[in-house]
């Protein structure tokens, strides 16, 4: 029996889980609203933050050593720099075959004579980590800090190296897109192991507060005011200043931005960057509401599209307004027939699409 009270929390908790998508789809739609690349690889990000937030945990608790990881960012710099060398003699279809080729060898040749596997002790580090049972909210802020940092530069990376070279070809965009998908979610369950965490909250998010006799938990209002936070700077940021001009000049017409000297490829390479940091804020406060666990990403994806289909790709109100149109449906139709939750989150998504293709608030 469903009374008022309980629809109020069930609404309450929709609300939460919609600010968690918000901060996943705000991302998505972003990079396609200006980029035009549908980022298949997204959630990857969003699973990626959650694992670089447990081992910064880790880190700082001293249950693991830096040192391991500092040689693998050491490695996978040498070896770009080595390729990067390589292709300027050769093409770059040559150029990784040769560089491919290198490493079987080196392979071979040092797990014969030393017993030193080259692929786990320099570019796949095995780190055994624990579950966090502390956490206050210094921690919190200093692992979003340090995640989105490293998740910005693998955007950077990711949109420099692969993704500008494939200009607008769609098809390459989402199989590049879906390759990485795999590589971070198969590098990760290597790295860290198939073993579900969840993060103890901090002291001051772990309780509960009482409004007219109804319990509500603190960390769901935190993941809301978190997300209604994110969507108002990048409001401002993308209405009210000049970088948002710049992007929005770049959206509309990129011919004439690079014509009175915008350098386009900055503002992309920087929009990746933003988009993925969207999705590292999301597994960073997503880590101690889901968990992080292999197979989350993809699990998570669908509703992610979700969101930015039925608000309508490229538009930052239009993500708002889906995800919590999907957090809601999702969190009633869980309650009511959890044996339909998906039909009755993608019937509604067909029939807007078939009445509006564009979504909501999309584009033409």
């Amino acid at each position: 029996m469903f009374t008022a009270e309980k629809m109020i929390i069930l609404t309450y908790s929709s609300f939460a889980y919609a600010a968690l998508l918000f901060l996943l789809a705000s991302g998505l739609s972003l990079i396609f609203g200006v980029m035009r690349i549908v980022n298949l690889a997204h959630a990857a990000f969003f699973l990626l933050s959650g694992y670089i937030a447990l081992e910064f945990y880790n880190i700082i608790y001293g249950t693991v050593s830096l040192v391991p990881r500092l040689i693998q960012i050491v490695s996978w710099t040498i070896l770009y720099f080595v390729w990067k060398a390589i292709c300027q003699k050769l093409s770059g279809g040559k150029s990784a075959l040769i560089l491919f080729l290198i490493y079987i060898v080196a392979e071979i040749i040092s797990i014969s004579m030393w017993n030193f596997a080259i692929y786990e002790n320099l570019f796949f580090v095995k780190i055994p980590v624990v579950a966090v049972d502390k956490l206050n909210i210094w921690m919190l802020i200093g692992a979003l800090i340090f995640t989105i940092t490293v998740i910005s530069l693998a955007g950077f990376f990711v949109e420099r190296v692969f993704l500008r070279q494939l200009g607008q070809d769609t098809i390459a965009q989402v199989l590049v897109t879906i390759g990485f998908a795999f590589i971070l979610q198969d590098g990760s369950l290597y790295m860290w192991g198939g073993d579900n965490y969840f993060f103890n909250l901090p002291t001051i998010l772990s309780g509960s507060f009482t409004i007219q006799g109804l319990t509500f938990e603190t960390f769901r209002l935190f993941l809301f005011i978190v997300a209604l936070v994110v969507a108002l700077a990048l409001y401002f940021c993308i209405e009210r200043t000049r970088l948002g001009a710049i992007m929005r000049a770049t959206v509309d017409d990129p011919e004439m931005a690079r014509g009175i000297g915008i350098n386009t490829n900055i503002v992309s390479m920087s929009i990746f960057a933003i988009g993925t940091s969207l999705a590292a804020i999301g597994g960073v406060v997503g880590a101690s509401f889901l968990g992080v666990y292999p197979g989350l990403d993809f699990e998570i994806l669908p509703y992610a599209f979700a969101v930015v289909i039925i608000g309508g790709m490229g538009s930052l109100g239009g993500a708002l307004v889906g995800s919590i149109v999907v957090g809601l449906i999702e969190n009633f139709a869980t309650a009511f027939f959890p044996e339909l939750n998906y039909f009755a989150l993608f019937a509604p998504m067909a029939i807007i699409l078939a009445i509006k293709p564009t979504g909501l608030f999309g584009k033409g």
